[in-house]
């Protein structure tokens, strides 16, 4: 019998799915999986953080307040402001450290918290403060994100979203940016819940400290509108969309019955240079 080499009725060697989109499904998985992965850890960091002991929180806060501490005596804007968060502390948010205020000179409108108890504030922030709630409303959210310790696991989750993002496909791959991606959209929604909820804690402050919310919504209408992330912009972006804030603060009020009265007048030591 003679052998006739016949062609096969199909080469198993060549898939009959387009590469592009074997790509999405290859580059889909993958970001699936690191998704997953980044919530498992950012699990693991959240139980860490909520474990480390305060004088550890300290010794690290100091690391970071290197950038910020100035030579010099403190002026009296930071020792009204150290007066009012002294206030609020003993009075309405209980803490086992006391937390320090600096002023930064800057022309951001802006405040911030870092670990170990340390509040910077802007002076760009001070000269656009109309009333002593205001001021008030803004330490007290900070505070709020001390006590919560989420200063602590943002560091945490950014230590693990650069991590993982790097060690599954290096720094230059394509893919490694698209996982990225993926994980600081997953990032910034953890971010946006941190700060409602410290919104809330500062509402219930300003209730517990003056007995109305007058003033927690007038901080907002200072953002410059490229410190706000706009209505598309919020799902890119830390920080809810202002709008948001203050519709959930009003909703929030309502349901819970806080009053609304005028806020105190703004102390002498932080009126407008």
């Amino acid at each position: 019998m003679k052998f006739i080499a016949k062609i096969a009725d199909r080469n198993v060697n060549v898939s009959k799915t387009h590469p592009l989109q074997e790509f999405a499904i290859l580059a889909g998985g993958l970001l699936t999986i690191a998704v997953v992965v980044y919530f498992l850890l950012g699990l693991a960091v959240d139980q860490i953080v909520s474990h480390l002991s305060p004088e550890y929180e300290r010794k690290l806060g100091s690391v970071f307040m290197q950038r910020f501490m100035e030579e010099g005596k403190a002026d009296k804007r930071t020792l009204a402001l150290q007066t009012m968060v002294d206030r609020l502390q003993s009075r309405c948010a209980p803490l086992p450290f006391r937390v320090q205020v600096h002023v930064q000179q800057g022309k951001s409108v802006n405040a911030m918290a870092l670990p170990g108890g340390h509040i910077i504030v802007f002076s760009g922030l001070l000269d656009v403060m109309e009333s002593e709630n205001e001021i008030g409303f803004v330490l007290a959210h900070e505070i709020g994100h001390i006590v919560n310790r989420d200063h602590l696991r943002g560091l945490g989750r950014g230590l693990v979203l650069m991590t993982a993002s790097t060690f599954l496909l290096g720094t230059d791959s394509n893919i490694t940016g698209m996982i990225g991606n993926g994980m600081r959209l997953s990032e910034l929604t953890f971010s946006r819940a941190q700060e409602t909820h410290a919104d809330d804690f500062a509402q219930q402050v300003l209730v517990c400290l003056y007995g109305h919310v007058g003033g927690a919504e007038d901080f907002f209408s200072k953002i410059p509108e490229e410190q706000d992330p706009g209505r598309l912009g919020h799902y890119f972006a830390s920080h809810p969309e202002n709008k948001r804030r203050i519709a959930h603060l009003r909703q929030t009020a309502r349901e819970k019955g806080y009053t609304l009265k005028d806020p105190q007048p703004l102390p002498a030591q932080f009126a407008h240079r």
